[in-house]
């Protein structure tokens, strides 16, 4: 069903609480497919409340007596942290284990025993693995919620809700806009959720990336059967003039068998001051970072530098989908 063109995205004011019968409770959340418009909405809404609590109080006890398992099966510092941060802020604690080579895993545990293990101490788990559908994998053994912090190149359903909102925010709207994909296209899973969310707005999308690193054609497929106009390009100049929010990514290198082939495409592109000045005066500049370059420091200051709120957005939408598992939003 196409969700398309089905009005404006509102802020309504929601209540925090016991809410048992809100949409997302007990669920997992495994891919960007399962949100409509109406479901962003409502954790817009929240994540805007969570946002209002944290600035007027800074911690709530609303999921106080809850537990979050953190699984990582591979590095992360904001995934990781916000969720530890979210589940704190919420007054809930928190099992990190973000050094699997330190569990049974190095013993040779499988996936589906791990959760399961997990499951009896926890009360939802968020989990990130190297293996593309690891997380719903994971649901399919779990009887607590799984939420996916990214299954190798495959989705990064979290990151994509953070940056919608972050678009939101930083434009005000999302119909009309066109948004710029720059950089690794090929196996930056936060672009790849990032992309199929926005399918869901009236936008034009550009892809820009080396030869090497295209957008998948089974995402552009997608695209196609939703109506939504996209192009794809080598050279950025090419579209930076009528770009509303360019999106940057970092070239993978762990994602490379061939170290002289990620050497050949790792600076294909930098965005500098120099850049920004042919850029749209409002244009709101994003990374899920980290970066390794492909922006320069001197570009923080300027205002369409957005990255840094990108990441505080993170927090406010991440305790946002732990209140709507658990039964609070």
């Amino acid at each position: 069903m196409n969700h398309r063109r089905t009005g404006p995205i509102t802020s309504p004011h929601l209540p925090l609480g016991d809410r048992r019968d809100a949409p997302f409770y007990g669920r997992d959340i495994l891919e960007v497919a399962q949100f409509r418009r109406s479901d962003l909405q409502y954790v817009f809404g929240v994540a805007r409340e969570m946002r209002e609590m944290v600035a007027r109080v800074g911690s709530f006890d609303l999921l106080k007596g809850k537990i979050l398992a953190n699984l990582f099966y591979e590095p992360s510092t904001r995934t990781a942290s916000s969720f530890f941060a979210a589940m704190e802020r919420l007054g809930g604690s928190v099992i990190p284990i973000s050094e699997v080579r330190y569990s049974s895993v190095s013993k040779g545990e499988s996936l589906p025993d791990t959760v399961r293990t997990l499951e009896c101490y926890a009360d939802v788990i968020v989990l990130r693995h190297p293996e593309v559908g690891a997380a719903k994998m994971a649901a399919r053994y779990a009887r607590k919620p799984i939420i996916n912090a990214g299954d190798g190149i495959g989705e990064h359903p979290t990151q994509a809700l953070l940056d919608l909102f972050t678009i939101f925010e930083e434009t005000g709207q999302v119909d009309g806009l066109t948004i710029t994909m720059l950089g690794d296209l090929k196996y930056g899973r936060t672009v790849h959720s990032l992309a199929r969310l926005l399918s869901l707005f009236d936008v034009r999308l550009n892809f820009v990336s080396p030869d090497v690193l295209p957008f998948p054609t089974s995402i552009l497929n997608e695209l196609d059967q939703r109506d939504v106009p996209w192009e794809a390009h080598s050279d950025l100049e090419a579209v930076l003039p009528q770009t509303d929010v360019l999106y940057v990514t970092r070239v993978q290198k762990e994602r490379f068998e061939d170290p002289t082939q990620y050497a050949a495409v790792k600076d294909a592109y930098v965005i500098t001051p120099d850049t920004l000045s042919r850029a749209r005066p409002r244009m709101a500049l994003m990374h899920p970072l980290p970066r390794v370059g492909e922006i320069s420091m001197k570009v923080d200051s300027d205002p369409r530098a957005a990255y840094f709120r990108q990441m505080e957005n993170g927090l406010y939408v991440r305790m946002a989908l732990l209140a709507m598992v658990l039964g609070k939003a």
